[in-house]
C-alpha cells in the first residue's frame, strides 16, 4: 500500500477508507455501500445532479430559484438518510416542508389544464429534464420504502420525497404549457 504523505489540513478527495465496499454514515455508523440507506441517499444526490442540468434549459426565474431551492432541501433529505441518530442533525424534513411542496404543486397545477391521458415526455429540453428528476425521485422513493417499513426513516420524510415527486410532474406540464414544442 502507498503512504499517504498529504498533510490532515490537505483537501482530499479520495480517503481510501471504502475501498472494501463500505461506508461511514453522517454519524459514523459503518456500512456497506449496498445497504438501502446508502441506495436511497445516493439516489438522492443523484436527482440533486439532474435537477441542476435541468435549471439550465429554464427560462423563467421563479422555476429556476425553486429548482435551486430545492436542491439545498434535498442536502437535508440525504443527511437524514444518512443518519442512524437523528439527534445529531440540526433539520430535519418536517410537515411544513411537505405543505410548502403541496402548495407549490398546486400554484403549478392552476396555470394549465390537467390532461386526461398519459403525457409523452420531451416535448421539450426543459420538461424532458424534468421528467427525468420526477422518474429518478420516485425511483428514491421506492429505495426508501424498505427503509420506512422497518421503522429507519420518518412517513414525513417518504411524504416528501413523494410529493417532490410531484411536483416534478406540475414543473413539466407547466414547463410543457409554457416553453416551445419539439414536433417529432
Amino acid at each position: 500500500m502507498k503512504e499517504d504523505k498529504r498533510s490532515p489540513e490537505e483537501m482530499v478527495v479520495y480517503t481510501r477508507t471504502g475501498d472494501g465496499g463500505k461506508t461511514n454514515l453522517y454519524d459514523t455508523t459503518n456500512i456497506y455501500k449496498d445497504e438501502p440507506r446508502v441506495e436511497a441517499y445516493g439516489t438522492i444526490d443523484e436527482l440533486n445532479s439532474f435537477i441542476g442540468l435541468a435549471k439550465h434549459y429554464i427560462e423563467d426565474e421563479k422555476t429556476t430559484r425553486l429548482l435551486h431551492d430545492l436542491q439545498r432541501k434535498l442536502f437535508d433529505v440525504g443527511a437524514e438518510l444518512a443518519t442512524v441518530d437523528l439527534s445529531i442533525l440540526k433539520t430535519t424534513i418536517q410537515q411544513e416542508d411537505v405543505d410548502f411542496l403541496e402548495d407549490t404543486i398546486d400554484d403549478y397545477l392552476k396555470t394549465f389544464e390537467t390532461p386526461t391521458y398519459f403525457i409523452i415526455p420531451g416535448d421539450n429540453l426543459a420538461s424532458a429534464h424534468l421528467h427525468i428528476c420526477r422518474t429518478v425521485c420516485r425511483r428514491a422513493e421506492r429505495l426508501m420504502v424498505p427503509l420506512y417499513k422497518h421503522g429507519e426513516i420518518s412517513d414525513t420524510l417518504l411524504k416528501y420525497v413523494n410529493r417532490l415527486s410531484d411536483l416534478f410532474y406540475a414543473l413539466s406540464r407547466f414547463v410543457e404549457e409554457t416553453y416551445e414544442r419539439v414536433d417529432f
